[in-house]
């Protein structure tokens, strides 16, 4: 098969680096890739939210399969697109992609169907909003409704926080029309989890659970980012408690879109909390997560590119995905200022030594993010730089594996959170 890959960060170098492992791979491409996707396929500079470039270039290419990555393509219809060009397209189409592009649909969608989540109340002007903190309590979280590259939520923990926050979606514009809209949420206590399942429209195949630290310091203090760090398998998600979130989180949703007629084909990602009532969604993905997807798939021992043709052609296979019990860690490396303001261009340097430090390769892979190349070289050209990932025989061997890998690898500015996957109970 011939596959071609929509995106460039790490989330897609990890679909690049497991989908080159099947042997029903012919050819890869991506766009625009990386470098790190370079070095397993072909990198074409169409951009990931150029819909009529890559329509073109799927056509003029004859790919047997589309996999989309980031989440403004499938906002923007990239999957119908393909679909009517007679491209076979991994992903929702535009009116199921709603379920991340909208919060407020998917509020909606779970409150006529049933599905467990927190309460919530949907503004649209800055003054309903003032006015609707008269009726609640705090932490309370205000989420910009639409996509902010993860960077849309804040949990205020009084009135003077909520108010901030409001003005800078609804007055400010920082999310830009996204956050003209906005959802106050209940605040939840729990612990996090991501869970998600590859869905043909009918049925759902979960994938292992993975836990991401959102915060950008030790201790989760600071903003939200996309994801400083990720591990997998998820101790507070025992096997029974997961089945059962699939059931009643990820099963009921794509029946209820089946039902609301917008069958959703793809990844369905929850971001779930486990509340002492039960896991409770705070939020749904219309693709892979990131860093999780660099977590769970070098978990994975069967052959992804089967899964993600049954998704797009609507028959996912029967055989059940086989998993291996050693656990992995992610840690990203940033560059200084993210997730505010920072710069690029700067080297990269200490790649090639981890492949020649004694007893570290094994079961290291470092996921491009954000990184060019500049005269030949390796440079930093985005917030999350790399993903430096490590499968273990136990918790502390992949956090040991993870950072020493990571300890190898420096740039001018480099941030990481040093407490990835320390801070839970194994």
């Amino acid at each position: 098969m011939k596959v071609l890959i929509v995106g460039g960060g790490a989330r897609e170098h990890a679909l690049a680096w497991k989908i080159s492992q099947s042997p029903l791979l012919t050819e890869l491409i991506a766009a625009p890739g990386n470098p790190g996707i370079g070095s397993l396929g072909r990198c074409v500079s169409v951009r990931a939210n150029d819909i009529d470039g890559l329509v073109s270039l799927a056509v003029s290419e004859k790919v047997d399969l589309v996999v989309v990555g980031p989440e403004d393509p499938l906002a923007a219809g990239l999957v119908d697109r393909l679909e009517a060009a007679g491209i076979c397209a991994f992903g929702p189409g535009r009116a199921a992609a709603q379920l991340e592009a909208s919060k407020s649909f998917s509020k909606d969608l779970m409150l006529r169907h049933g599905i467990p989540t927190a309460r919530y109340e949907v503004v649209t002007s800055n003054r309903e909003a003032l006015e609707a903190l008269d009726r609640w309590s705090y932490p309370l979280a205000v989420k910009a409704d639409g996509l902010a590259a993860g960077k849309g939520v804040t949990i205020a923990q009084d009135r003077s926080d909520a108010e901030q926050a409001i003005h800078r979606c609804m007055v400010d514009c920082i999310f830009g029309d996204v956050g003209r809209t906005v959802v106050l949420e209940e605040y939840l206590m729990g612990e996090e989890v991501s869970l998600i399942g590859l869905c043909d429209g009918k049925k759902v195949v979960p994938l292992e659970p993975a836990e991401d630290h959102k915060q950008v310091f030790d201790g989760d203090r600071g903003p939200n980012t996309g994801g400083m760090g990720c591990f997998s398998p998820v101790p507070a998600l025992a096997p029974e408690a997961a089945a059962d979130a699939t059931r009643s989180v990820l099963q009921a949703v794509v029946d209820a879109m089946a039902a609301e007629g917008a069958p959703f084909r793809g990844a369905l990602f929850a971001g779930l909390m486990l509340t002492d009532d039960g896991p409770k969604v705070l939020e749904f993905n219309a693709r892979f997560g990131d860093p999780e997807t660099e977590v769970i798939l070098p978990r994975m021992k069967s052959d992804l590119l089967p899964f993600l043709v049954g998704c797009a052609q609507g028959s996912l296979p029967s055989t059940p995905i086989l998993w291996s019990e050693q656990v992995c860690v992610c840690v990203v490396l940033a560059s200084g200022g993210y997730p505010g303001t920072y710069e690029t261009g700067k080297l990269i340097h200490g790649l090639d030594a981890i492949t020649h430090q004694p007893g570290l390769d094994a079961g290291v892979q470092v996921f491009h993010a954000g990184t060019a190349l500049n005269a030949g070289k390796l440079v930093t050209a985005g917030g999350r730089v790399l993903g430096v990932t490590a499968l273990g025989d136990g918790i502390d061997d992949a956090i040991h594996k993870a950072y020493s890998a990571a300890d190898s690898i420096h740039f001018a500015g480099v941030h990481r959170r040093n407490d990835i996957a320390r801070r839970r109970q194994w």
